[in-house]
Formats: structure tokens, C-alpha cells, sequence
């Protein structure tokens, strides 16, 4: 359940990251990072990061730590390989996409690696918001 809520809040986040850095720099292309598609991916992304946790959690003595370095991990490896996207046929327009793209997967790294392992475990959040 945690995941699920976590993958609302990056939803939102990653909606309004994506209208404020569109707004900011005019990037105009919205083919992948519109709305709709930024709520079933997310989701769809957070309900199986839920799952890979859960897994992480049964098989590891240290599952949320494990989970955590492998996560942070794969966030990193993602933005160096986001770095080599061609989105466009002009430089401007591949700089605008990886700003955006590098930005998405900041939030949603941070949020699966970090605050998925914490708000599992905080009793506070349990008891408040699920």
C-alpha cells in the first residue's frame, strides 16, 4: 500500500515538474511525458517497485538497505545512460528532453530507493495517512 501512495505523490510531483520545466525552458515536444501517459507509467512503475521491495525484504537478512544501494544504483546508471538519449534531430530539442527525463528519474529514484523504505517503516504514516 505504501507504494501505491508513494507512486501518487511522484505522479503529482512528476506532472508538476513536468509543466514547470516546459514552462520554463519552452521545450514543446509532449509525445512520451504527457499526462496521461505519466499516470499509468508511474503507477504501473510503482505498483512493481512495491513487489521488487517486498522480494528484497523476504530474501535479504538487510533487504531494505540492499534495496535502497540497488535502487540508488540503478538511478544513477539510468541518468548516465540518459545523458546519451536522442530524443530530436537538433541539439536544443535532445538538451530540453534529457533535462526533462533526467529530472523524472531523479524524483522517482529518490522516492523508490529512499522514501519507499522509510514510510514502510514509519508507524506515524500508517497510522495518519494509509
Amino acid at each position: 500500500m505504501t507504494a501505491v501512495f508513494i507512486g501518487i505523490a511522484d505522479t503529482a510531483i512528476c506532472l508538476i515538474y513536468n509543466v514547470m520545466y516546459r514552462d520554463y525552458t519552452g521545450f514543446p515536444l509532449s509525445a512520451i511525458f504527457n499526462v496521461s501517459s505519466l499516470i499509468f507509467a508511474v503507477n504501473l512503475l510503482f505498483m512493481v517497485i512495491g513487489i521488487v521491495y517486498f522480494a528484497f525484504i523476504k530474501l535479504f537478512k538487510k533487504g531494505e538497505v540492499v534495496f535502497g544501494v540497488v535502487f540508488g544504483l540503478l538511478t544513477l546508471f539510468l541518468l548516465w545512460k540518459g545523458l546519451s538519449v536522442q530524443r530530436a534531430n537538433t541539439q536544443e530539442l535532445n538538451t530540453g528532453f534529457r533535462g526533462l527525463l533526467e529530472g523524472m528519474i531523479v524524483i522517482l529514484g529518490v522516492s523508490a530507493s529512499f522514501f519507499l523504505p522509510y514510510l514502510y517503516h514509519s508507524k506515524k504514516f500508517e497510522e495518519h495517512v494509509l
